[in-house]
């Protein structure tokens, strides 16, 4: 899990692992998460650099801290997330990805067919 690329800050590469941890259900609401030193020890980063990352997303409400006991994730939490990263998908990545459809030509039906093969395969 300590596959870091250089173009984003290692902070953000961590809230945004936590994030798809919470998306994926992988923390339920209400669930505490690894501690500070747990995920610094597994990752082999600075423990500032966790903090920084925790303290991110209590900044945006989906994770809080509880004295003494830890970090925790927020009721709503996933849903709030799931509400902002479509509105990031739409806003940041939507417009090139789309572009890209346009200038390929592609279709619906072309998007959508290895998926639609995927899905049977797996029946």
């Amino acid at each position: 899990m300590d596959d870091f690329h250089t173009s984003q800050p290692i902070f953000v590469q961590i809230r945004q692992r936590l994030i798809e941890m919470i998306l994926r259900k992988q923390v339920g609401e209400g669930d505490a998460l690894p501690s500070v030193r747990q995920i610094a020890g597994e990752l082999s980063v600075n423990p500032l650099t966790i903090t920084k990352a925790f303290e991110a997303l209590v900044e945006i409400g989906v994770v809080e801290k509880r004295r003494g006991l830890g970090m925790f994730v927020t009721q709503g939490a996933r849903e709030k997330l799931l509400a902002h990263e479509r509105e990031k998908f739409l806003h940041d990545d939507w417009p090139r990805i789309a572009a890209q459809i346009r200038a390929l030509e592609l279709d619906l039906d072309s998007l959508l067919a290895p998926e639609q093969s995927q899905k049977g395969t797996h029946k």
